[in-house]
């Protein structure tokens, strides 16, 4: 029986943790346009407010729903018994201790970088020098940093968990998902192809005639 961190999707959010320097790197762009009208941290608290507190209470009160990707979402009627058992654990109080940790830490983060805007003022003087749309689209880039930090750090929890603990857990009720979980995105009958678990299935089934080849010698 193969391991619920078999599960693609999980792979695939975990692997969004890579973007998280890039969009650091936007927003601290952003922060070296133009002249600051505002004390620093007025316009920390602006950017800061901006880009943790809506995914902030995302993840305290209606979990960001994993089972969705790029705009689409997997509607939770075709969701497998083991995927409402991830739910479970995505929307506990020890996740949601994760996500105001990792909130707390990326605002310690902008308060680094805003420190660094000098030295990349010269790579934005391309851009127009507005203060207010270069602290809106810091804003913006901040909110995405806290989306692809939040989100794989729920996940790493559920990967963490051990087999038998999971196997103890009870798929969370169908009716319940909607309730507890912000679902984004078009619902569709399925996100991921089943190439992936095709490819799995070719791989394992290679092993048992190559085991045999020795004595066709």
């Amino acid at each position: 029986m193969a391991s619920f961190r078999s599960e693609p999707i999980l792979w695939i959010h975990l692997a969004g943790l890579a973007t998280l320097p890039i969009f650091l790197f936007l927003c601290v762009l952003f922060l070296s346009i133009g002249e600051p009208v505002l004390p620093v941290w007025m316009e920390l608290f602006l950017v800061a407010a901006i880009g943790v507190l809506p995914l902030l209470w995302m993840q305290l009160s209606r979990p960001f729903y994993i089972f969705a990707i790029l705009g689409v979402a997997l509607k939770p009627e075709n969701l497998t018994e083991e995927q409402r058992k991830m739910l479970c654990l995505i929307n506990t109080n020890l996740n949601r201790f994760l996500a105001v940790l990792a909130a707390i830490l990326l605002v310690g983060v902008l308060w680094q970088i805003y420190q660094i805007t000098p030295l990349v003022a010269n790579i934005a003087s391309f851009l127009p020098q507005w203060r207010s749309v270069g602290l809106l689209l810091a804003a913006l880039a901040f909110l995405a940093s806290n989306l692809f930090l939040q989100i794989p750090v729920s996940v790493a929890r559920l990967l963490v968990t051990n087999d038998t603990e999971f196997a103890a857990i009870k798929p969370l009720p169908l009716e319940k998902i909607q309730q507890d979980f912000t679902i984004v995105g078009v619902r569709v009958n399925q996100i991921l192809p089943q190439l992936f678990h095709s490819l799995l299935g070719m791989k394992k089934g290679t092993k048992a005639p190559q085991e045999h080849n020795p004595d066709e010698h």
